[in-house]
């Protein structure tokens, strides 16, 4: 009998892509909540609240958990709580925010964080702030960073390594070479790593390197949480690829005053104020025994001023334990001020302190002026910046102003 001809192949149509999970991003303070919404790119809601379960199932969702001046274990409980109530809700890729300079309640929160996972991948290199990780080392433009003042206002030692930075979670550091090694072999070690119990905290010098490192661990799955500072977001953004949110446009509010609220404790704040002084802001210093004490005020000259600037007098030295006091302090006069100032506000506890005593709950990232300064909308409409406070050239307060104020910007200081 004689065979039959073969059957002519059908053109199969090509498998289609599983969507990829909607993110939670869960972060210790405003400014780096805010950093991260910008970073992830799509549409995002930033809540100050932490109500992860009602939270739109079509948005990536960062939350503020504000746990930076907490004790260790309650900064933990409320990262183990979001992470409870965000079970009830659709399913979202993992994402925990950390200080790129490591401070704030890392290993608490960390440790938290890693319950339930297969393993947590650590990247907290931030290339485009220069700081980088070699060696299980972090780099702050190429100087470890134990040897540098990035902790100067923290109560402890900075931590010489990773692993001493995360105490009490298993960590093994993954080297370059391996890191940009392909894809293949960067998973078989996350793997490797992950099988043995500890988690892996692969070197990154570069955005590429954080390309890998994201895209490794997303290949992995769910199990794979990721743990990084706004590099390592950026790169989860990108590997997410998703169409960049739509903003309405922002009503200008050029007869708004706008209210500069530095709270860092930063050397170049000292500059970037000067910048502003010289285009004609008006620069009130508070003294910090003043603001403790709740006799602090604003000088009557402020309440007319067009462009105005808060800081604490650093005079003194620093204060560390009464950070945060001082905080709130300040973010109660800014929140005082007249008018309903556009607000630029200049690390993290100092934006969360003046938006809740604002009583704003929630803000709507419009995108970045530069680096970290991220632009945001309140639901009234005010318009906010948050900055972290170590970041930011000498010329950063004043881009902000210019980007918000363009006409003032523009106009001669005056004399």
């Amino acid at each position: 009998m004689a065979s039959l001809p073969p059957r002519p192949s059908v053109p199969q149509p090509a498998p289609t892509p599983a969507p990829v999970p909607y993110v939670l991003a869960l972060a210790d303070d405003l400014s780096g909540a805010a950093e991260t919404a910008c970073a992830l790119g799509g549409p995002v809601r930033l809540s100050l609240a932490a109500d992860v379960a009602g939270s739109p199932a079509a948005h990536d969702l960062v939350v503020d958990l504000d746990t930076r001046h907490l004790p260790a274990a309650a900064a933990a409980y409320a990262v183990r709580t979001a992470l409870r109530a965000a079970q009830a809700g659709p399913p979202r890729l993992l994402y925990k925010k950390v200080d790129s300079q490591l401070r704030g309640h890392l290993a608490a929160e960390a440790a938290a964080y890693a319950e339930g996972a297969e393993a947590v991948v650590i990247a907290p290199a931030l290339p485009a702030a220069g700081r980088t990780v070699t060696g299980g080392v972090v780099h702050v433009n190429g100087v470890p960073l134990h040897r540098t003042d990035g902790w100067r206002a923290e109560r402890a030692a900075a931590p010489r390594s990773l692993p001493e930075a995360l105490s009490g979670l298993p960590v093994r550091t993954v080297p370059l070479d391996v890191v940009r090694s392909g894809p293949a072999a960067l998973e078989a070690e996350f793997r490797r790593i992950a099988d043995c119990g500890a988690h892996p905290a692969p070197d990154a010098e570069t955005d590429a390197d954080l390309d890998a490192v994201a895209a490794a661990a997303l290949r992995l799955g769910p199990g794979f949480r990721l743990l990084g500072s706004g590099g390592l977001a950026l790169a989860l953004g990108r590997a997410t690829a998703r169409p960049a949110a739509a903003h309405p446009p922002a009503p200008p509010r050029d007869g708004a005053p706008l209210l500069f609220v530095v709270g860092t404790a930063e050397p170049a704040a000292v500059a970037q104020i000067a910048h502003l002084a010289a285009l004609g802001a008006h620069h009130v210093t508070l003294d910090p025994a003043g603001l403790a004490a709740g006799t602090a005020r604003l000088p009557r000259t402020a309440a007319v001023s067009a462009l105005t600037v808060l800081s604490i007098d650093g005079s003194a030295g620093l204060r560390p334990c009464a950070g945060r006091a001082l905080s709130a302090a300040l973010g109660a006069l800014a929140a005082a001020y007249p008018g309903g100032p556009d607000l630029v506000l200049t690390g993290g506890e100092t934006a969360r302190t003046t938006l809740d005593a604002l009583g704003t709950r929630e803000l709507e990232p419009l995108g970045e002026i530069h680096h970290g300064a991220v632009h945001s909308r309140t639901p009234d409409g005010r318009h906010v910046v948050t900055r972290p406070g170590s970041y930011g050239t000498e010329d950063s307060l004043l881009r902000i102003a210019a980007a918000l104020r363009p006409r003032l910007a523009a106009a001669p200081a005056a004399t």
